[in-house]
């Protein structure tokens, strides 16, 4: 298991603080009927401790609330949007309201025209339906492509985007709001620093070692400067430098940690604080893994 250390105060605050993740627990097992394929996790934000999920297409539009270690805590359905293909949620605060956002942008195909974003305000009684507050409707600037990762900067008013098979892996962004225009995705450039499968990898098995590396989810830290990708077998992490852009760390070599296994590792979110992240299978039942922070003095510059 490769840990890595991440640059100085970029998911802490304290400037005497490195951060390190270290080995994945196993913090429970999903077995509830409801969340039988989660595609995306959210941290909370009215629950706090506990993840919404959502499950992919061929499944009901609904959310789903877990606690920490994988327990079905409720189901709400939503009122205004239909579950294509959901792939991904991400929860933020906007103008001191707690908001989750789903992308409908699963398109294993390659064929869909009718993309979407939705944001429903954070359920606050799981016995009513999820208020649908806007729908960011857009497109791709080049043609279809499958996405199955987002992850939301309210501070910067976007949703960021990651695109699953193509190789290397794309990153776009959309506004936040689209005021009921379509929008075009802006592509900000290539996830180059992401490992790609190898000669014996794809020796071993074409299908497989390409498939594996496919970004399946994504989130972004509190603090707005980490994006983590997931794909099959890994995280990577893009830590882009106070009132930066994402293009340098586009192309710097992304750290990473490897998974242990787990069937078709499909959602990815970071806790409220930063401290913990929860890796989530497309399968039933499966571990939900989750890492921690370990923190050590260091002394000051």
């Amino acid at each position: 298991m490769q840990r890595i250390l991440l640059p100085l105060a970029l998911l802490l605050s304290a400037p005497t603080l490195a951060a390190r993740w270290g080995s994945p627990e196993v913090a429970g097992l999903v077995t509830h009927e409801a969340m039988d394929e989660i595609s995306g996790l959210a941290a909370s934000r009215t629950y706090p401790g506990k993840y919404w999920a959502i499950n992919d297409s061929g499944n009901t539009a609904q959310l789903h609330l877990m606690d920490d270690r994988g327990r079905h805590q409720g189901t709400v359905d939503v009122v205004g949007a239909r579950n294509i293909d959901w792939e991904d949620i991400a929860s933020f605060q906007l103008d001191g309201r707690n908001y989750l956002l789903v992308a409908d942008t699963g398109d294993n195909g390659g064929i869909r025209q009718d993309l979407a974003v939705h944001v429903f305000e954070e359920p606050s009684d799981l016995t009513r339906p999820a208020t649908l507050a806007w729908t960011v409707r857009f497109r791709w600037p080049d043609g279809p492509r499958d996405c199955e990762a987002a992850a939301v900067d309210p501070v910067r008013g976007e949703v960021l985007l990651v695109s699953k098979k193509r190789v290397p892996a794309e990153l776009f962004r959309l506004p936040l709001k689209n005021h009921g225009k379509e929008s075009v995705a802006e592509k900000l450039g290539t996830l180059t620093g992401i490992e790609q499968p190898d000669a014996g990898d794809l020796a071993r098995s074409p299908l497989y070692g390409r498939y594996r590396a496919q970004i399946t989810a994504a989130d972004l830290s509190p603090n707005g400067r980490v994006l983590a990708v997931l794909n099959y077998r890994s995280v990577h992490f893009l830590v882009r430098g106070r009132d930066e852009s994402w293009q340098p760390a586009l192309a710097a070599n992304l750290p990473n940690l490897t998974l242990p296994w787990i069937p078709q590792a499909e959602a990815l979110a970071f806790s409220l604080d930063g401290q913990e992240m929860f890796i989530a299978s497309e399968q039933l039942p499966s571990p939900l893994f989750r890492y921690r922070i370990e923190m050590k003095a260091k002394a000051a510059n």
